[in-house]
């Protein structure tokens, strides 16, 4: 749906979230990242290069997307759709900057979600920059995807919050049965993210700048930067990007 072609007639009805979506990309660049990694869920755990990618004619849309900037054609690993996504904010914003993508199962346990995590962030020499993708609870209402849970919102709201106050353990405190039944797709993805996070030794802040449920599913855009360090590397070590 946030792609407007795809969108329809609604389109206009997410341009809140779009235009939200944008500025969070544009501050995760006004960090001078060295690379952005693309990270969001999918059917299995994948690291990803840059001439991955996908189409989305699938949903409706004869647009073939690649993981890299450029418009080499695509010879790789197929993108799940979050990681397509993410591609797509980035083609739609101008980003040159070179990518890479991690892709992680949906069902992934806690810990896998750590070892990724940590292990995504292991280069001192670089600075990586994470563009996360993630919906929440497709559970918002008769409507919805999922049917109406009165668990839902109150999840939702506790992601909300983590994501507004950078608070990485509530992150890594989310169940993942309970994020299964609410039909959760980011509960992977902002475990992994809130892994890398407590491994940059780096002191963040958080700001939430979108959450609503249009159409019975959660979304959230967020930025975290960093507001200083605690190791070597001096601040602005890491930057990331839940979206």
């Amino acid at each position: 749906m946030i792609v407007p072609e795809l969108a329809g007639s609604a389109a206009g009805e997410l341009d809140d979230l779009r235009l939200a979506c944008t500025e969070a990309v544009t501050r995760l660049l006004a960090t001078g990242p060295d690379v952005v990694l693309v990270l969001g869920g999918g059917e299995r755990t994948v690291r990803h290069g840059p001439a991955d990618g996908g189409s989305l004619r699938p949903y409706g849309l004869d647009r073939v997307l690649r993981l890299g900037p450029g418009d080499e054609p695509t010879d790789g690993i197929e993108l799940p759709l979050s990681v397509l996504i993410g591609a797509w904010l980035l083609d739609r914003a101008g980003v040159v900057t070179p990518r890479r993508g991690q892709s992680v199962d949906t069902d992934a346990p806690v810990d896998e979600c750590r070892r990724i995590g940590a292990e995504l962030v292991g280069d001192p020499a670089e600075r990586v920059a994470l563009l996360v993708l993630g919906d929440g609870s497709a559970c918002r209402g008769e409507r919805s995807p999922g049917y109406a849970d009165p668990r839902a919102e109150p999840y939702d709201d506790r992601v909300a919050t983590a994501l507004r106050t950078a608070d990485g353990p509530a992150l890594l405190g989310l169940d993942p049965e309970l994020s299964a039944r609410l039909r959760v797709a980011g509960r992977a993805p902002w475990q992994v993210l809130a892994a890398a996070v407590a491994s940059s030794a780096t002191a963040w802040h958080g700001d939430l700048s979108y959450y609503a449920a249009p159409y019975g599913v959660s979304y959230f855009v967020a930025n975290w930067t960093p507001t200083g360090s605690a190791g070597p590397s001096g601040p602005d070590e890491r930057a990331g990007e839940p979206a």
